[in-house]
């Protein structure tokens, strides 16, 4: 289904949990935020019924992330009853890979199609700095266990700060010739602001490439599944890849197509917009899945041009990532 600037709306992101067993400095503040109580988390079955409601209104690709959807009991039967549901045909995760290694062979087997890991440092003390206590040694371990399971493509993300990672981008670089990982810079955005987001520690991906350029030939490249709103290049003589994600200097609104169902069963058309729809409450009144689809018909509608964070940073919203999903 398009919206109203004729974007192709296909891709929904779950937070299966707004908990996480991590506190990455970007995300949440040291305290950590208030978690919604139990009944207010979307169930499992509730998850699944808004999903063939998604599928029936043109979604095929679905996320599922957090905070870290890996501590969500039930996660590998979950992934096992949607990665089944008729037109969907691209079942991916988001995780931190700490729990990876448990669950990675068991989920492959129940139809997850891809995963991306976060990763932001490749240095274990540092680890342990930006996610406030986080074991570098099995977050690697859950990059290597995604390698071996052959979830391709293999993407990692990596959130780049100046004065905390930036001195690492040509590290992140030579994963690509060791590896065939698809490595993903994502800069710094104003997401709940509140907690500590400032624009100094901002490195734009036409520094990280310009830096980047000066040791190596990189060329665009399309084609890589599940590309989304990175820009991808490829090395002479990798294994893999490097992204950009670059909200702030190099706007992909234009192209995006997901919408947003939080933890809470929110729905919601833009990652930065203060509009939500409430799934769960219509879901557990009883609504009608022709009811279901019509709001998912109205977030899609409601999809905004583009995001104002440049403008208005977030400004007063109520929510971190880590509530929204990552």
């Amino acid at each position: 289904m398009k919206d109203n600037f004729k974007r192709e709306i296909n891709y929904l992101r779950i937070s299966l949990t707004d908990r996480c067993n991590l506190r990455c400095i970007y995300c949440i503040p040291q305290e950590g935020v208030p978690l919604k109580p139990h009944e207010e988390i979307l169930r499992l079955e509730e998850i699944i019924h808004l999903v063939k409601v998604a599928a029936d209104v043109g979604i095929s690709k679905v996320r599922l992330t957090g905070g870290e959807p890996l501590i969500r009991k039930g996660i590998v039967n979950l992934v096992r009853v949607l990665s089944k549901i008729p037109g969907i045909d691209d079942l991916a995760m988001t995780t931190n890979g700490i729990l990876f290694p448990r669950f990675g062979p068991e989920l492959k087997e129940a139809g997850l199609t891809r995963v991306n890991l976060s990763l932001d440092t490749l240095k274990p003390e540092r680890f342990r700095e930006i996610t406030r206590g986080g074991d570098w040694e099995q977050a690697w371990k859950g990059v290597e266990t995604a390698l071996e399971l052959g979830l391709a493509p293999v993407k990692l993300n990596a959130v780049i700060m100046r004065g905390t990672n930036d001195d690492e981008i040509m590290d992140f670089v030579e994963l690509t010739y060791k590896y065939p990982l698809h490595i993903r810079f994502i800069e710094y955005m104003p997401i709940g602001e509140h907690s500590g987001w400032e624009e100094r520690k901002l490195v734009t991906q036409q520094e990280m490439l310009g830096q980047i350029e000066k040791q190596y030939r990189v060329q665009p490249v399309m084609g890589i599944r599940g590309m989304g709103p990175a820009k991808y290049y490829n090395l002479e003589g990798s294994r893999g890849s490097l992204g950009f994600i670059s909200p702030l200097s190099s706007c992909f609104c234009a192209y995006c197509n997901r919408l947003r169902l939080t933890a809470d069963g929110r729905l919601r058309p833009c990652l930065h917009s203060t509009q939500e729809l409430n799934l769960r409450d219509c879901l557990r009144s009883g609504a009608s899945n022709q009811e279901l689809a019509e709001l998912f018909q109205t977030a899609i509608k409601g999809k905004p041009e583009r995001h104002t964070m440049n403008e208005e940073g977030w400004k007063g919203r109520a929510r971190f990532m880590q509530q929204i999903g990552g």
